[in-house]
């Protein structure tokens, strides 16, 4: 056996190195936390576009706080802080859409969808603030792939990217309803950091050998190719909308995600999977509901009980190492947490730990 002196040193070993990687960093554990990330900025999945009546209010939680979501008689979806910026009321306690606006149950105070305060019914004289800004916090909102997304930035700031095209979801000549949800006890950043982390696949998930990958980098998109082609993905900011696409013998199917951080340690992995209409009874069709059998079973954890999927098991319990040990098999896992940081607004703090 090769003493791991021998080992030739990839770039992310050399890396980590250079980190100021140390013995007594890796011995101790104590004071490493489960999940040190704040809420990264995004686009992020709130609920599917036809679960949300016209005229219906409800509390989410979301971002970890919790929201007032509500559609309007126009059609028009609202997401905003839930107390009134009057006397601090809940207004998903007793609150409820007047027109396009959300009514506070208190003093029937009214905002749009914006945040802006569009009604005091009583007084003669209205704080002049509400002519002037919204005060009331309210996230833009866009309504695509028959999904609700609403853009969370911890300053509110504006959305500095746009939601991509993506074709299983817009396309005709697509179908598939088979989607499901999983809910880990863990941060973002750690679900997303799977994609190149090639060498679990083999120990976690039984694949018979630890696949080739390439991953590339731009703005806010990460794209990766594992297995010469077999899979390949697409991530559009910070894990909130992806594709991984599966091929064989020429036919491809597709997943897409949509993930929510409901808190800082708990994230809901949506997934819907999609394929191209093939004729039925036809070695295509056979071959993209094989695939998706696949995808669905990989989601799963493959040999794991229902939706117990052995990448939870791990997630629910590991701690983050920001200085990470490292060997040549692992995957670009330092380059894409290089990427991944870009999506946080915190303190430097905070900033060093992740």
């Amino acid at each position: 056996m090769a003493n791991s002196n021998d080992l030739p040193q990839p770039p992310s070993a050399v890396t980590a190195a250079k980190a100021d990687l140390n013995l007594a960093q890796l011995l101790e554990s104590k004071s490493l936390e489960r999940c040190p990330f704040p809420i990264p900025v995004g686009w992020f999945f709130v609920d599917f576009s036809d679960s949300l009546k016209a005229g219906e209010l409800r509390t989410i939680t979301l971002f970890d706080q919790e929201w007032v979501l509500f559609r309007g008689e126009s059609g028009k979806v609202g997401l905003t802080d839930p107390f009134c910026p009057h006397l601090g009321a809940h207004m998903g306690h007793g609150g409820c859409v007047s027109g396009d606006h959300l009514r506070c149950p208190f003093h029937h105070w009214e905002y749009d969808t914006e945040g802006w305060c569009k009604q005091v019914p009583y007084g003669k004289v209205a704080p002049p603030i509400i002519k002037k800004q919204a005060v009331l916090r309210a996230l833009p909102i866009q309504e695509r792939y028959g999904l609700i997304l609403a853009w969370f930035h911890p300053q509110h700031e504006p959305p500095t990217w746009e939601l991509p095209h993506i074709a299983a979801m817009e396309d005709e000549g697509w179908t598939g309803s088979r989607r499901g949800s999983w809910t880990a006890s863990t941060a973002i950043q750690e679900i997303t950091e799977n994609s190149v982390d090639v060498a679990h696949l083999k120990f976690l998930h039984g694949a018979p050998g630890i696949p080739p990958i390439t991953a590339e980098y731009e703005g806010h998109i990460q794209r990766f190719n594992i297995g010469n082609g077999y899979i390949v993905g697409e991530t559009f900011g910070p894990g909130s909308i992806g594709t991984v696409t599966f091929t064989q013998e020429g036919v491809s199917a597709t997943l897409f995600s949509y993930t929510q951080p409901i808190t800082r340690d708990k994230t809901q992995m949506n997934m819907s999977f999609r394929h191209q209409v093939y004729p039925e009874g036809s070695r295509e069709q056979a071959i993209a509901r094989k695939l998706i059998d696949h995808m669905i079973g990989a989601a799963e954890g493959e040999t794991s009980a229902g939706f117990e999927s052995v990448d939870f098991i791990v997630w629910n319990n590991k701690k983050y190492r920001h200085k990470p040990l490292l060997c040549d098999g692992d995957g670009p896992v330092l380059q894409f947490r290089k990427w991944f940081r870009q999506f946080y607004v915190a303190d430097d703090a905070t900033m060093r730990k992740i």
